[in-house]
């Protein structure tokens, strides 16, 4: 568990707001390197390639979600956008970084509760409403940063009890460390592994769909995160955080690939848990299974708390569980195929 949880420490401290993954690249392709040539392309993937024979594709997106500077007043605030699906009601008072020529350290602004209206206490704030506070002056701030540097919350990582781990971006870095845990087992079967960290699913699972193209690939594992039960949830749309890797149903879904990997779990004795959707996924897998002629998909998700805020909590035992399950999959697959 501790190479785990130093993993997911390392992992979460590299920035890489979608469209800006630079960071969070440099370090993935240090981790990659070990295994294979590593690539990175047009769109900002990173992808690496090892091994001969039946091909498998094991995706997990890079990217986080973050702000982006619009605008420096005459008063000396900086006004911002999204970047991905930001919860705004998170927004007030939270500690951010402008990434501009040197990283600033800022707060988003907040009316105290003094001064608040009675309609102010019952309304989630409006993105034109909020600044962020850097304690420079207009002029100082346009020396150090520019319209469309990107913005990201101050980070946190907190290890808390029973191997719970809170930290900034475990959507998807959870997913990243899952699929590095298991390569050096993969890397002594006789097959083919393409190992894709994907830029840009925060904006549209944009990266996977070139990414994924022209691989030649014969199955696909996208390995994402997803709902962990928190009270106010509806249970029945929700993993259990500890209860295991998540196996993805749904008709987009390969059916054989999803039955395999319950039985794989089962014959294993690693914990899983089933996530039924009725459609679209909302991760890789739907632009994945598409890309070409179509390619056979799976998915795994790794249950998390609180998604899309700077406290995301997953447990430490289910990203083992999912790394545990892939390896177990490709073993079990690879054995049929050169049988």
């Amino acid at each position: 568990m501790n190479n785990t949880v130093e993993l997911l420490k390392k992992l979460t401290s590299a920035v890489g707001v979608s469209g800006d993954e630079e960071e969070i690249t440099v370090l993935l392709t240090q981790l990659l390197s070990p295994y294979g040539q590593v690539k990175t392309d047009a769109i900002g993937n990173v992808s690496c390639t090892f091994g001969e024979g039946y091909h498998f594709l094991l995706d997990a997106h890079m990217d986080e979600i973050g702000l982006t500077v619009t605008e420096i007043t005459e008063d000396g605030f900086v006004k911002f956008s999204k970047c991905g699906g930001i919860d705004l009601r998170m927004l007030p008072a939270s500690e951010v970084v402008i990434l501009g020529k040197e990283r600033i350290n800022g707060i988003i602004s907040t009316k105290p509760p003094h001064l608040q209206t009675a309609e102010d206490e019952k309304k989630a704030p409006k993105l034109h409403d909020l600044s962020i506070d850097t304690g420079l002056t207009e002029g100082e701030l346009k020396t150090k940063i520019s319209l469309g540097d990107r913005i990201i919350f101050n980070r946190n990582f907190t290890e808390l009890l029973n191997g719970q781990i809170s930290a900034s971006c475990l959507d998807d870095r959870s997913g990243v460390a899952a699929i590095l845990m298991c390569l050096d087992e993969l890397k002594k079967l006789n097959c083919k592994i393409t190992v894709l960290f994907s830029s840009q699913e925060e904006l549209g699972t944009r990266g996977a769909k070139a990414g994924a193209f022209s691989k030649n690939v014969d199955e696909a594992i996208s390995v994402d995160v997803s709902f962990a039960y928190t009270p106010g949830c509806d249970k029945d749309e929700c993993g259990i955080l500890g209860g295991g890797a998540m196996i993805g149903v749904s008709p987009i879904l390969n059916r054989e690939m999803t039955k395999k990997l319950i039985s794989v779990a089962e014959k294993n004795k690693i914990k899983y848990q089933q996530e039924i959707m009725s459609g679209r996924t909302g991760t890789n897998a739907d632009v994945i299974s598409v890309c070409e002629a179509g390619i056979k998909t799976a998915l795994i998700s790794i249950p998390e708390k609180y998604m899309h805020q700077r406290v995301e909590v997953v447990d430490v035992d289910d990203v083992e569980a999912v790394s545990k399950l892939i390896c177990a999959y490709i073993g079990e697959r690879v054995g049929e195929i050169n049988a």
